[in-house]
């Protein structure tokens, strides 16, 4: 299930309130959710109602006639759940509820950590393939490494029955302290190995890729705003710091969002004195304001942050706040317009629901929500509607539906009701657009997972992604080699489209080979090799 896009940690709003490159219109947005207040017990007797408590709940009324009435059996969860769901949708796109059975998964990317084994796998030709293993988890610490295909869990075989992932997580997580049992086939042993694991608290970490891109300009990717964030954007900009950072690339793409307070600790280290980051404010509360305070670690230093459609919340608070103080330079396309804060509310069942409680405002004033006056489904929609009328395309196609005229710190004109519009503006790559390449590439990583476990000692005699990135060629007999796969996958193979997209593939196969390698560091440094957003960032930098 989706993580919610902004939200506050449970009930603490007093205190503070907190990747497909290749398909642009599609965004997995994430949602947020609203609270339901307790329901009065009610019974029925004869077909006569008893109100209890001196109040009356027409919800559960109708659903007491429904389970003594109703022509067949019904199952009451569900259709609570149902109505609840229903009930939430009418008042914004962000305001959901969550059943208590997706509670803990739901708020695991947020919370960033989970308890479990610690590998990452991926199911090839119906065996869990391990892709890594998390770097200091169990899985590592007992032996098990990239490649490895798990055969058995506690003695059950798990290969060849057609076992799905949400299966594989069930098996494999659990609390921590308790152990499991695999059996792993290894490429180039015949019999298998057994391992024993004991579980333990696993982090999930939000900053997917962090190193230097020339000699004094740094790169740091966020795929979310948790808990964890600022802590672990400390370490990274540290470490980078040492390597010569002298500049900063902040990569924002699709990142939907996260705590509000992860946003704000994140500007501070960008945005010098006790200025303005955001505001919000909503019926129930009255006026917050968020201030930088502190001494940042890059309050002065040429910074660039990429966004795009699918960033969104407090990817958009951030950037917003170093648009409006004129501290960096926003670079790529409108982003998502989400302008909407949510609290969680745990109810007794263990199910939750988030609500929207406040708007909230950049430094400027505006508000970057887009409309959602005419439903939902449109609402969402307009993302893929953004891209077909020429949005992503054209900048001159882009128009704001808030004409209001606002100021950043320098006098620069900026707008709201839609996202927060780019400093420059940087065309889509449509150059991998065909359905020919997007069924290709779904069988790339699935292609590189075999691959790597027959070549593995090869491959991991390139000590660093540097010299991985100069010498390893993706050739045309790896090529041939990929093709085959994808032919024996039933995919079909058109060899005039081919050669249009030939060298994405190839990139995307050596980008992959790349994470194996050094997990996301190694993916991005190598994709970012035909990256036109980061390329004119770079020279934004230079220049």
């Amino acid at each position: 299930m989706n993580q919610p896009d902004e939200q506050l940690p449970p009930n603490s709003f007093r205190k503070q309130i907190s990747s497909n490159p290749y398909t642009p219109f599609i965004y997995a947005i994430i949602l947020a959710f609203g609270v339901m207040l307790g329901f009065v017990v009610n019974t029925i007797t004869n077909g006569k109602q008893t109100i209890a408590q001196g109040s009356y709940d027409k919800i559960l009324d109708i659903l007491n006639y429904i389970d003594v009435k109703y022509v067949d059996t019904t199952n009451r969860t569900q259709l609570m759940d149902k109505t609840i769901d229903k009930m939430l949708s009418n008042l914004d796109p962000h305001s959901v509820y969550i059943p208590a059975s997706d509670l803990s998964e739901t708020n695991e990317s947020l919370e960033g950590n989970f308890e479990g084994v610690g590998i990452e796998f991926f199911i090839v030709q119906d065996t869990i393939t391990v892709v890594t293993a998390i770097s200091g988890g169990p899985s590592e610490t007992v032996g098990i490494k990239a490649g490895d295909r798990i055969i058995k869990i506690n003695d059950s075989i798990v290969a060849g029955i057609k076992i799905k992932d949400t299966e594989v997580k069930h098996r494999l997580r659990g609390p921590k302290a308790t152990k499991v049992k695999v059996s792993i086939l290894r490429s180039g042993i015949s019999k298998l190995l057994d391992f024993e694991i004991t579980r333990a608290q696993i982090p999930l970490y939000s900053i997917e890729a962090a190193f230097m891109l020339n000699a004094e300009v740094g790169y740091i990717r966020i795929n979310t705003f948790s808990s964890t964030t600022h802590k672990e954007f400390v370490q990274k900009f540290s470490e980078l710091k040492e390597k010569g950072l002298k500049k900063l690339v902040l990569d924002l793409r699709d990142n939907p969002g996260g705590y509000l307070q992860a946003a704000t600790m994140l500007a501070d280290e960008f945005i010098p004195g006790e200025r303005l980051l955001v505001y919000t404010k909503g019926k129930a509360y009255e006026r917050q304001d968020y201030l930088a305070g502190k001494e940042g670690l890059f309050e002065k230093g040429d910074l660039v942050v990429l966004i795009n459609q699918g960033s969104a919340s407090a990817s958009e608070i951030l950037s917003g706040a170093i648009q409006d103080w004129d501290r960096g330079t926003i670079i790529g396309r409108t982003s998502f317009g989400k302008g909407l804060v949510q609290e969680q509310y745990e109810l007794r069942d263990g199910s939750a629901i988030r609500l929207t409680i406040a708007r909230y405002y950049t430094p400027s004033g505006r508000s970057i929500q887009r409309s959602y006056e005419k439903g939902n489904e449109e609402y969402y929609n307009d993302i893929y509607e953004r891209y077909m009328r020429g949005e992503f395309v054209h900048e001159d196609s882009i128009h704001s539906k808030d004409t209001t005229v606002y100021k950043t710190s320098k006098g620069r004109r900026v707008f709201g009701g839609g996202g927060i519009r780019p400093d420059i503006f940087v065309p889509i790559d449509t150059s991998g657009e065909n359905e020919g390449f997007y069924t290709l590439l779904s069988s790339a990583r699935e292609f590189v997972y075999k691959y790597f476990s027959q070549h593995a000692e090869k491959l991991s005699s390139y000590k660093t992604k540097e010299n991985f990135s100069n010498q390893f060629e993706v050739t045309s007999e790896m090529m041939n080699e990929f093709y085959a796969f994808a032919e024996a996958k039933g995919l079909k193979r058109d060899a005039v489209k081919e050669k249009k997209y030939e060298a994405k593939l190839k990139l995307n196969l050596k980008a992959f080979i790349a994470k194996q390698l050094w997990k996301m560091d190694g993916y991005y440094y190598i994709a970012n090799t035909d990256d036109k957003v980061l390329k004119v960032a770079l020279d934004k930098l230079a220049n």
